[in-house]
């Protein structure tokens, strides 16, 4: 492989990293600050008609309820008091994770861009010295 086209690969892996991965992370920052304020809480869970639920009561005394997923269900099992996160502000929203998922995933593909970009970027510096 000629000497210009690694460079140019090289050089294609650091924007890309770079540019790519400053746009994540700001997608990533954006969706943490829409994704509101996340509360712990002790919930009792029960059984219902349609599935388990959990109840709790929220910073203002409401009571609030929510039916467990598939999964949460699993994660909870046959406990009758759950650690959970509400959302403060919204009625009945609920998750078992104080952050979002979809925040880490993206934060971390955002990050792996950035470390693809900085790797291009030391790669393409030695290249340059041991040439030059």
């Amino acid at each position: 492989m000629p000497d210009h086209a690694l460079d140019a690969i090289i050089e294609i892996f650091s924007w890309a990293g770079f540019g790519l991965g400053a746009l994540l992370a700001v997608i990533a920052l954006l969706v943490f600050v829409f994704d509101g304020t996340w509360m712990p809480v002790r919930a009792v869970v029960e059984d219902a008609e349609q599935g388990r639920l959990v109840r709790w009561f929220d910073e203002d005394g409401g009571v609030n309820e929510a039916r467990l997923t598939h999964e949460q269900e699993r994660e909870i099992g046959p406990k009758d008091m759950a650690d959970i996160f509400y959302r403060r502000g919204s009625q009945n929203r609920m998750r078992l994770t104080q952050g979002s998922p979809a925040v880490r995933a993206i934060a971390l593909l955002a990050a792996g861009l950035l470390a693809l970009g900085v790797i291009a970027l030391a790669a393409s510096l030695i290249l340059l010295f041991v040439r030059g």
